[in-house]
């Protein structure tokens, strides 16, 4: 076992011993503490360190006595969703241990469902996938810290790590997560759809470029890929949804990649995970000029289909994949496009959201004529063999 996941069960461990305070109401196991404190994400971060020591406080029975100069917060990252904090804490024995504090974005709820997340998350970190899970409070949830670095989109592409991340996502794809099986894809597009149509923005100019969106367009280009979609046979599997760079993390020294941030998680077709994974190449600029080759993409694939065997896959199982994949990639430009809507009218972060939603709408239509007839011509041959 290593550090982490040692400093993870002794933390648990030691709260389950002293009678942890517990949420009726969670999915989740009793043996997780719970508390009833939020800390408001907007605060300055001098402001915010305290609440997050009295949280890990009142969370944490064996560090409530622990003075304030014990504890030490800093960020850890900043995303377009959630702020990550690290908090080190020299106990009472002199042991130094270390855990991430991670706040959820305000109104992250209307796009993400954060049961889900949690249900998923005990079982995924009994697989070994993530962070472990070590408390929940208002707004957030505490892990353990995993000592290591987050990926770039230039690292996911070198032909090393890119083997290993298709090798741990058809892992993570063998997980079994209790409750319903069915795919979520075409449930949240509608989703998100409903709720990124009937916005209104304070600010005029996003306002005026708000109205310019026409959504009866954008719910045609849905069912008619819906539609395509349909007609694929590839398996369900419990998916990630956000394989992106920033979900991946490598601890160097051990040459160990983490696959973590499961808030998106759901059942889910097999090639819009991996077809989203090859978008996230783009990055957060979307640098579509950075969109895998076809024989970067049979690398990954190579090593998803059979990790010990890559060159013994068959080109048919190859290309079925590669289609399949390349086919889900303009689901993955639609639905992030209308959480892009979204998050434009409720998320206070400082990114360009509402451009966002013409980067991934607009790259939607430039590759849909070349996908749409790629699928067409290997659906059409499939069915004549």
């Amino acid at each position: 076992m290593d550090v982490e996941a040692n400093q993870a069960k002794q933390i648990i461990n030691d709260n389950n011993n002293d009678c942890a305070k517990v949420n009726s109401n969670s999915t989740i196991d009793d043996s997780i503490p719970h508390s009833s404190l939020s800390v408001d994400t907007a605060l300055p971060f001098p402001l915010m360190s305290p609440r997050i020591i009295e949280l890990c406080k009142d969370l944490f029975r064996k560090w409530a006595k622990l003075d304030d100069s014990c504890f030490s917060v800093e960020t850890v990252s900043g995303g377009i969703t959630n702020l990550l904090l690290k908090v080190s804490v020299k106990e009472e024995s002199g042991d130094n241990v270390a855990v991430t504090v991670r706040l959820y974005g305000p109104n992250t709820e209307y796009v993400i469902d954060r049961e889900r997340e949690l249900q998923a998350i005990k079982y995924l970190s009994a697989a070994g996938f993530g962070a472990k899970l070590l408390g929940v409070f208002g707004n957030g949830m505490v892990q353990s810290f995993i000592n290591a670095r987050t990926l770039t989109p230039l690292d996911m592409r070198k032909p090393k790590l890119a083997a290993e991340i298709a090798k741990q996502l058809r892992r993570f794809h063998q997980v079994e997560i209790p409750g319903p099986k069915e795919p979520q894809l075409w449930v949240d597009m509608f989703k998100f759809f409903e709720k990124a149509s009937v916005l209104w923005f304070e600010d005029p100019d996003k306002q005026r470029i708000y109205e310019t969106i026409s959504f009866k367009e954008v719910h045609t280009e849905a069912t008619q890929l819906k539609e395509l979609t349909d007609l694929f046979s590839g398996p369900v599997v419990f998916a990630h949804n956000d394989l992106l760079s920033g979900n991946l993390m490598l601890n160097d020294e051990q040459d160990k990649l983490y696959i973590i941030d499961f808030e998106y998680g759901s059942y889910n077709y097999r090639g819009f995970d991996i077809g989203n994974h090859f978008n996230e190449y783009a990055g957060y600029e979307c640098d579509y000029s950075l969109y895998p080759s076809k024989e970067e993409q049979y690398h990954f694939l190579r090593h998803y289909l059979q990790p010990e065997k890559p060159y013994e896959v068959s080109e048919k199982d190859l290309e079925d994949l590669y289609v399949e994949a390349n086919t889900f990639r303009l689901a993955s430009h639609l639905i992030w496009a209308l959480w892009g809507l979204i998050q434009a009218r409720m998320s206070p972060i400082d990114f360009d959201y509402l451009g966002y939603f013409f980067w991934r709408y607009n790259e939607y239509k430039k590759q849909k004529e070349k996908c749409f007839s790629l699928a067409q011509s290997h659906l059409s041959g499939s069915r004549t063999v």
